[in-house]
């Protein structure tokens, strides 16, 4: 299809989101998020989670409202759900007590479209996406991908100028979301679907790329336009054809690309309430124990990912987990052990515990912060909510209790802390514990 630079579907300027937490403090979750949809185009969001790209779908579809600057379809301010955009979801998020049918023409009822025409234009999205012949079956009588099919012709029986879609295929097998994918390329390039520009979330590197136009490549806290790569390669796309993976290194390279500080000058320690990534004492692990597999002790980013056979999401979370801990160092879209994570990996098992600790207590402040309240306590006790009630001073309520849970993990691989799941008490390992003095042996008889 061919792109109109001088039609734009989707125009923001200067768009910004914050949501109130209940003690009435504000976290901004988009700042200054400036972008066009041009007529004729498909362009991929990547980000890490919690980068603010759903968040910035809804926005545009209208389902919520931006704090500040522009939100505009074809030159006019968005206000609500707009007639021309449409949105399919990483969920299928169908009605299990209708029919393929019936949840295709939902949208249509909703406008007030006579019945007749609802059922014509719901029959023929429904042949056009694959799903002839399934009309009358339910949702509980589908596979996956036939499920998502369902929730594509119900966005495309709107038949919208824009359609927006969140991890549409993530939900999905790899050899499903791999023809589902096709099937939409073969549909939006054969001109069988009124749709003039896609906009789509990605957690998949290769996905973006095998897609869109253009990615946009989103920093996190708050979210905001990191960079804006081009894929300037005809479809069909070859994955393996050097321009593609050359492509694929550049992105992985700019979305491990940390900030730059002056030389000399010492790395700035973590806030108590910093967005720890999700990644398990073992995973890192495995990865450590991989790439010291390497002679150099050093990998391409891109082939580590195919090498552990990780989602993209995930492994960005486990370079940053061994890059905060000091394990590696990442570069460029390149992966190095450091030193610390080459001791890591000879050490035996209680060796690898004590690297650990040391490295956990060293670089994460809120295991830091907890062991300190652990060690000043004269019972060595503390409940989590104490430490919860802290966090949501810098986090939602959900995400506090994930890092929380997060460290907490963490403290009791190294045995740096204990905890009491049924209490939800923290304490410090018995042998950690300081011997009673004489004076606390008397007071105590």
């Amino acid at each position: 299809m061919t792109i109109n630079p001088d039609e734009d579907l989707i125009h923001l300027a200067g768009v910004r989101k914050a949501f109130r937490a209940p003690d009435r403090s504000e976290r901004t979750v988009l700042e200054g998020v400036n972008f066009r949809l041009r007529e004729g185009e498909i362009v991929a969001l990547l980000g890490k989670s919690g980068s603010g790209k759903s968040t910035l779908l809804r926005i545009i579809a209208g389902l919520i409202k931006a704090n500040g600057g522009d939100v505009l379809y074809r030159g006019r301010t968005i206000n609500g759900p707009a007639k021309g955009i449409a949105m399919v979801f990483q969920s299928f998020a169908l009605f299990p007590w209708l029919t393929v049918q019936q949840n295709v023409e939902l949208g249509l009822e909703a406008m007030a479209v006579p019945s007749a025409e609802r059922e014509d234009r719901a029959l023929k999205v429904i042949d056009v996406i694959g799903l002839g012949g399934f009309e009358s079956a339910y949702p509980r009588e589908l596979s996956g991908g036939m499920r998502q099919r369902v929730g594509f012709a119900r966005a495309l029986v709107m038949e919208p100028d824009v359609l927006l879609m969140d991890e549409p295929f993530s939900a999905l097998d790899v050899l499903t979301a791999e023809t589902l994918r096709s099937d939409l390329l073969e549909l939006w390039q054969e001109r069988q679907i009124p749709t003039k520009g896609i906009l789509f979330v990605s957690h998949n590197i290769e996905e973006a790329v095998t897609m869109a136009d253009r990615v946009l490549i989103f920093s996190s806290d708050p979210g905001r336009v990191k960079a804006e790569i081009p894929v300037n390669l005809s479809h069909p796309r070859d994955t393996e054809a050097p321009a593609f993976k050359a492509i694929v290194d550049e992105i992985y390279a700019v979305m491990t690309q940390q900030p730059q500080r002056a030389a000399g000058s010492p790395a700035e320690p973590l806030s108590l309430g910093y967005r720890l990534p999700e990644a398990t004492p073992h995973k890192i692990e495995g990865m450590l124990e991989a790439l010291a597999e390497e002679d150099t002790g050093t990998a391409d980013i891109p082939i580590l990912a195919e090498q552990l056979e990780l989602p993209d999401d995930t492994l960005f979370q486990l370079l940053e987990a061994g890059r905060l801990l000091g394990f590696i160092k990442v570069d460029h879209g390149d992966v190095a052990l450091l030193p610390a994570g080459r001791a890591y990996v000879n050490g035996n098992t209680a060796q690898r515990k004590e690297i650990f600790a040391e490295h956990l207590l060293h670089h994460i402040s809120l295991a830091t912060h907890i062991r300190r309240v652990l060690d000043e306590r004269r019972d060595h006790r503390a409940p989590e909510n104490r430490f919860l009630q802290e966090l949501e001073d810098y986090l939602t309520d959900d995400e506090a209790e994930r890092v929380l849970e997060l460290v907490i993990n963490w403290g009791r691989f190294a045995e740096v802390f204990e905890y009491d799941y049924n209490s939800g008490v923290l304490s410090l390992p018995e042998e950690d514990e300081p011997a009673a003095s004489e004076g606390d042996a008397s007071a105590a008889e």
